[in-house]
C-alpha cells in the first residue's frame, strides 16, 4: 500500500541531495495498465539490437545484454525523482552512426563509441551540477540548431535508402509498414476519425506498436523475413562476452585523441538532448494544468544528472549506439494523456512513467516476446528511422526564424549528414558569420510573422 498524497502536494519521496527517491508500491501506486503497455512496447526498444549488430559487429546475445542494461537504467529517472519516460537520443543516432563509421570495425570503432558516450555523460553531469545547460544552448544560433536537427533528419533517411542498406533488403515490408506509420502518426484524416472513435484512440496511444505488429505478419508473407520461431523461457544475454570483448575491461581505455575527435558530435547530440528536455517540460506543464491534485517537480538540472550518469555507466559497462536520453516523447505523450483522465485512472505521473519502464524491462527478459520480434527488427528499425527523419526535418524547419536561417540550416544539414558533425558545425559557424554577422534586422525576411514580432 503506497503512502497517500495530500491534495495539491508533491508525491512522497526520500530526499537524497538533488534527487528525490521514490520506490514503487511505497512512494507511488504501481499502475498495471502502464506496466502491461510497457511489456508490449519493449518491442520498439529491441530495435537497438540490429543497429549494434550492423554498425558495431556485435552478436545478438551481446546486443541483448546492452539493451537489458539500458532497461535497468531507464528505471533510474522516476526512482531518482524525474517524472518522465526516458528513451534514446533518437534524432542523434544517425549522426553518431556516421561518426563511428569513420573508424575501422572492431576495437577502434568500439573505442570511438566509448569515448563519445563517456564525454556526453560527463558533459551532462557538469552542466547539471552547474546549471549551465540552458545558457549554453541560448548562445547557439537558431540557424545552427535548425541545421543540426535537419542534418539528423537527412542522415536518418539516407541510412535506410543508401545502396545496399535496409531498404534493399526489405523494400515491400518497409513501404507497407512505414505507410501505416505515417498515416497513424501524421495524417489529418486519421486524426479526424480518431477523435470520435475509442478504438482508434487506443491505436493512436500505443505509438509505433501497430507498425511492429504489422511487420511481424507482412515481412514473412512477402518472403523478406522468415516466420518467427517463438521460443519459451527467459532471455540469456551474454554479459560475460560483453565485458570481456566490448568494454574497457577487455579492450582497454580509448586514446585521448578519440575524446578530442568526439567533441563535435557530443555538442550536436547535446543540442538534441536539450530539445528533448524542453519538450518534456512542456508536456508536464500541460498535464499539470488539468491535474491540480498533484504538484509535479520537473527539474532540468536533475534530469541532466540522471541521463549523464546513465551515459557514463553505459560507456563503461555496455557502450550503446542509441545513447541514454531524457525522453521517449511518444510514450510521454501517452502517459500524460492517461494522467489527465484523473486520479482514479493514474494516481501519480510518477506511477505511470515508472510502471511503464518496469514493463519494458520485464519484456526484455521474456523470450517469447524477443523471439517473436527478432526476424523483423531490421524492418522496425527502418520504420523508426524514417519516422524520426520526418519529425526531425519538420522540427528543424520550424527552428529557423528567417529565410537566411533556413538557407544556412539546409546547407549545414546536408554537409553534416554527408561529412559528419565536425564539418557540419564548422560550415554552420562560417555561414552564420558570413551571412548574419553585423546583420541589420530590417533586412531579415521572417518565415512567420510572430517571429518578427518577438524580435521587434
Amino acid at each position: 500500500m503506497s503512502i497517500k498524497r495530500e491534495y495539491g502536494k508533491e508525491q512522497p519521496f526520500i530526499k537524497a541531495g538533488p534527487f528525490k527517491v521514490r520506490i514503487p508500491f511505497i512512494h507511488y501506486r504501481f499502475e498495471w495498465a502502464d506496466y502491461i503497455q510497457g511489456l508490449l512496447m519493449c518491442a520498439v526498444c529491441l530495435g537497438a539490437i540490429p543497429m549494434l549488430q550492423e554498425y558495431m559487429g556485435m552478436p545478438f546475445e551481446v546486443a541483448m545484454a546492452i539493451v537489458l542494461l539500458n532497461g535497468v537504467l531507464y528505471c533510474a529517472h522516476v526512482f531518482l525523482g524525474d517524472p518522465v519516460v526516458p528513451g534514446w537520443v533518437t534524432p542523434a543516432i544517425p549522426l553518431l552512426i556516421l561518426h563511428v563509421s569513420q573508424f575501422e570495425m572492431g576495437v577502434e570503432r568500439i573505442h570511438a563509441l566509448i569515448a563519445f558516450e563517456m564525454s556526453l555523460g560527463i558533459l551532462a553531469i557538469v552542466l547539471g551540477i552547474t546549471g549551465l545547460g540552458k545558457k549554453i544552448i541560448s548562445i547557439v544560433p537558431n540557424a545552427m540548431q535548425s541545421g543540426i536537427i535537419l542534418g539528423a533528419g537527412f542522415a536518418a533517411t539516407m541510412i535506410i535508402f543508401k545502396k545496399g542498406a535496409r531498404f534493399d533488403s526489405y523494400p515491400i515490408s518497409i513501404i507497407i509498414c512505414i505507410g501505416l506509420g505515417f498515416y497513424l502518426l501524421f495524417s489529418n484524416h486519421f486524426k479526424s476519425k480518431r477523435d470520435n472513435n475509442s478504438f482508434l484512440k487506443l491505436v493512436s496511444n500505443v505509438g509505433i506498436l501497430p507498425v511492429v505488429l504489422l511487420a511481424i505478419v507482412v515481412g514473412p508473407l512477402v518472403g523478406e523475413v522468415p516466420w518467427p520461431d517463438v521460443e519459451w523461457g527467459i532471455t540469456k544475454p551474454a554479459f560475460s562476452t560483453l565485458f570481456k570483448e566490448w568494454t574497457i575491461f577487455g579492450i582497454g581505455f580509448p586514446p585521448i585523441s578519440m575524446f578530442i575527435e568526439s567533441i563535435p558530435i557530443v555538442l550536436s547530440a547535446y543540442i538534441v538532448l536539450f530539445g528533448d528536455m524542453i519538450q518534456a517540460q512542456a508536456l508536464i506543464e500541460d498535464a499539470q494544468k488539468v491535474r491540480k491534485d498533484e504538484l509535479i517537480d520537473y527539474n532540468p538540472n536533475r534530469s541532466h544528472l540522471i541521463f549523464g550518469i546513465r551515459n557514463s555507466i553505459m560507456s563503461i559497462l555496455g557502450p550503446d549506439i542509441t545513447m541514454c536520453g531524457p525522453l521517449w516523447a511518444a510514450m510521454q505523450v501517452v502517459i500524460c494523456e492517461r494522467y489527465k483522465q484523473g486520479r482514479k485512472a493514474m494516481d501519480s505521473i510518477n506511477g505511470g512513467a515508472g510502471s511503464f519502464r518496469f514493463g519494458t524491462l520485464t519484456g526484455y527478459l521474456i523470450l517469447p516476446i524477443v523471439t517473436l520480434c527478432k526476424p523483423i527488427l531490421g524492418i522496425a528499425l527502418a520504420s523508426t528511422m524514417l519516422i524520426q527523419g520526418y519529425v526531425s526535418v519538420r522540427v528543424g524547419v520550424m527552428k529557423a526564424k528567417t529565410f537566411n536561417d533556413l538557407g544556412i540550416a539546409g546547407v549545414m544539414g546536408a554537409i553534416l549528414a554527408t561529412r559528419g558533425a565536425a564539418w557540419g558545425l564548422i560550415s554552420g559557424i562560417i555561414l552564420c558569420l558570413l551571412i548574419n554577422l553585423g546583420n541589420d534586422s530590417k533586412y531579415d525576411v521572417y518565415i512567420y510573422e510572430n517571429d518578427k514580432e518577438k524580435v521587434s
